[in-house]
């Protein structure tokens, strides 16, 4: 959880909603990934570059823990 604190140019609102998705996840490994990530775009009301850092960066570790 301390690295992305220490990420520089990351938004408030991105921290946040990174770190609720972690969370989220491992609570919930029933939900599917993407529903997971579309709610956070909606709950920390990301901006489109947010949006498209989150999908690119979560489906990629989420995909890695599926092999």
């Amino acid at each position: 959880m301390g690295e992305v604190q220490s990420v520089q140019g990351l938004s408030a609102n991105l921290k946040k909603a990174v770190l609720w998705l972690g969370e989220t996840a491992r609570e919930h490994p029933e939900r599917k990934r993407a529903d997971i990530v579309r709610e956070a775009q909606l709950r920390f009301d990301l901006t489109p570059r947010e949006c498209e850092f989150l999908n690119s960066n979560f489906n990629e570790i989420t995909s890695g823990e599926a092999a």
